[in-house]
Formats: structure tokens, sequence, C-alpha cells
């Protein structure tokens, strides 16, 4: 018998000894010593995780083995498609599904500016335009009605986001893209396991890009998925991630130009053991979201992430926001001073250096998303934390927001 949230059959054996992040002596707060550091992330790692890549390092099958269309298959299942591809990161997944669907110079793809660069240049690395589309404030989803607004006739797909683990509003953008005649491509990068209307995030759309950081659900040191039920896009990007070969021809022979996107067997072995416990993962996650939201509830100007009201979401970062009037970095430095580590999740693209240099100065263009990204903060968020660590967190960012001037030595805002 299956478990459907665990793609591998149950075995009756008890857990073995999860491998968490190193811990302060015991004994040193209450002894009154500085406790120990707080890990912005941490994977979580299990001893049948690192005995599945030892067991690959010891066959010397390292690349093109059987590791890999075994974690493709496993994948497939558990999202509930027909085809998977397995690649060397997010960002070659979300390369590929837009070159494989033939997106390419002329073309505009709509894109949220609240995302990580990759979604943004992947379209880039093919000669298309992206389109930054507003955002949604209580989601941090892109702003379905803002997208169809900014369709134009060189319009050709609509890249979606599911950011921090919050399915996009899939009913909305599926009734625009058959409207329209557009692509419809899922980043789904931060949403492993996450579920919208009863279906799995990955299977929306032309296709779904999954990566494997060590900060995600599951992980594979780096990595990525292509996940569809396109036979002949999986075919496609299949051919480009391994250099163009061809699926029957000889292995120096290359039926176009392509890339050597593929996942080697340890990444391969690693991520199959991970996506084994995926359930026990995420319900890990779940519970320490539970603990941040449980006593950020009693904290003036602070608010912890909204509802996910069509489904669930998959716990990829803990995301606060703060209230209006706050300088967010100097909280940042602040917290950082007194060992804490937090981080401003997203800076939009559209005022990325980069994008300024090819496309001039976009500011402006997306108030709600440039306001919203100057109050999100990432507090420390991994499967490992405790109570007491998370009471910490909270205590330092209290102190941080309500603070007078900084000490000396300390650059101010």
């Amino acid at each position: 018998m299956t478990d459907p949230e665990n793609p591998r059959p149950a075995v009756s054996a008890a857990p073995a000894p999860l491998l968490p992040p190193p811990r302060p002596a015991a004994g040193a707060e209450a002894a009154g010593l500085e406790p120990g550091p707080i890990q912005m992330a941490h994977p979580d790692l299990a001893p049948e995780d690192v005995a599945a890549v030892a067991q690959v390092a010891r066959s010397g099958r390292l690349s093109l083995g059987p590791m890999a269309p075994a974690f493709e298959q496993a994948m497939a299942r558990y999202v509930g498609v027909g085809h998977a591809v397995a690649v060397s990161s997010g960002t070659a997944a979300l390369h590929l599904i837009v070159k494989a669907l033939g997106i390419g110079p002329r073309d505009e793809v709509l894109v949220p500016s609240f995302t990580f660069a990759s979604s943004v240049n992947a379209i880039l690395y093919e000669g298309a335009r992206p389109v930054f589309v507003e955002m949604d404030p209580a989601t941090f989803n892109l702003d379905v009605a803002d997208l169809e607004r900014r369709i134009t006739h060189r319009t050709k797909a609509i890249m979606a986001v599911d950011v921090f683990g919050v399915p996009a509003d899939w009913a909305g953008l599926a009734r625009i893209a058959d409207r329209y005649r557009l692509l419809l491509i899922d980043d789904c990068c931060e949403a492993l396991g996450a579920v919208y209307q009863g279906r799995r995030i990955g299977s929306f759309g032309q296709a779904g890009a999954f990566a494997f950081y060590p900060n995600k659900q599951i992980t594979t040191g780096e990595g990525g998925m292509i996940v569809t039920d396109r036979a002949d896009l999986a075919a496609l990007a299949r051919s480009y991630a391994n250099q163009g070969r061809g699926a029957m021809g000889a292995w120096l022979e290359h039926d176009r130009i392509g890339y050597n996107y593929r996942l080697n067997e340890m990444s391969a072995a690693l991520g199959l053991s991970q996506l084994g416990r995926i359930g026990e993962l995420l319900a890990r996650r779940e519970k320490v979201a539970a603990m941040y939201s449980e006593r950020i509830k009693g904290m003036a100007d602070v608010a912890g992430p909204g509802p996910c009201p069509e489904g669930r979401r998959s716990w990829f970062v803990y995301v606060v926001t703060l209230a209006p009037g706050f300088d967010r970095d100097r909280v940042i430095r602040r917290m950082a001073a007194q060992g804490v580590p937090a981080r401003g999740y997203f800076a939009p693209i559209h005022t990325q250096p980069y994008i300024r240099e090819r496309f001039g100065d976009l500011s402006g263009s997306l108030p709600i998303t440039e306001a919203m990204a100057q109050r999100t903060l990432a507090l420390p968020f991994h499967n490992h934390m405790t109570e007491g660590e998370i009471d910490r967190v909270l205590a330092v960012l209290g102190r941080s927001l309500h603070a007078g001037p900084m000490a000396p030595g300390l650059r101010s805002a």
C-alpha cells in the first residue's frame, strides 16, 4: 500500500534519526553564555538519504545510470503527470521549457517581478521580452486582472510563479490563456507538494519546473525537474538537456544544439530518497510554520503569511510583512548584530541593474510590488527549528523593530 503523500511503499521500521544542524553546548543559555547561531535554512537529511548517495558512489556509475530515470518516474507519479525530466537546476528546467515551447525573439512573456531572477532569466536566454505583472498583496502571486491588461499582439506565454509555495490562481490563469491562446508555464520551483483545487502544483499549464536547492522542500544539492503531460515537450527537453542527442542516436550524434543540463546519479539518488519522505518533510515544515504563526499573532507591526483559500500551500520560506514606515533593511542589520539572520524576499526583478541596463528604468511601473517588497522579511526557517529558537528569532525581531538608534560601530540606514 502506498501513501499518497509518499510515493514509495511505507516500511514498518522506526524512522532513522535525523541529521540536525549543530546545536550550542548543553546548558550554554542557562549558564548565561551567548546561544549558538541560528541558521537561515538547513536541509533535512536522514541516514537513508546519505546511504542512498553512498551506494551510488560505491557503484562507480555516477552519471547516466538508473537513478535519474527512477527519480523522474517517482516525480511524475507524485505530481500526477505523464512525464518528468531531471535536470541540473530549476533554472535549467525553466530554460528548457521556454526553449522547447518555441518562445524566442519578438515574443513577450508575462511574468511577475516579485520572484527569483531565474523566472525572468529563462525568458531572456531565448531572446524573448519579459513583461512584468503586478502582484496581489494578499498572496504575493501575480494579479490576474493586471496580467490581462498587459497582453499585446506579441504576447506568447504566461509564466506564473507559486510564490513561497502558495498556489497561483490557476483557474483564472487558464481562462486567460485559453481566451488569448497563450502558452502557460508554471514556475513551481518553490511549491513542491502544494495543492490547488484538488490537483498538485506542477500539473497545470504546458509544463512546470521544480528546483531542489538545499533550502527547498526536498533537496538534491543542486537540481531541478520538468513535469508535463506533453510527450513531445518532454522528449525535446530531454534532448536539449543531453547535448542535443536524440533518443535513439549514437553517442556522438547530435540532432540539435543542446546543453549539459543532466542531473548526476548521486543527486538523483538523494532526490529519490527525499521524495520518499515527502509527507514527513512537508509536515515538519508545516509544524514550524504553525509555531511561528501562533506567536506572531501577538506581535505589533508584523503580519504573518496570509491564508491559502484555493488549496494547500507548501511551506518554502516563512515571510512576514512589516507595517508601513519601518526600514526593513535596518531591521535586518539589527537582527544580524544579535546573531539572527533574515532576508529581504524578494527584490523586484524589474528594478534590478541588469534589467535597467537592458530595458531602461522601470521603477514606478509596479507600485504595489515595489511597496510590498520593501516590507517583506524572510525569517530563519527549516525543519529542525525548536520552539526556543523561534521564540528567540521573534524576540530579536521585536527588539529590532522597536529599538532606538543602532549601537555604536553599526552603520545606520
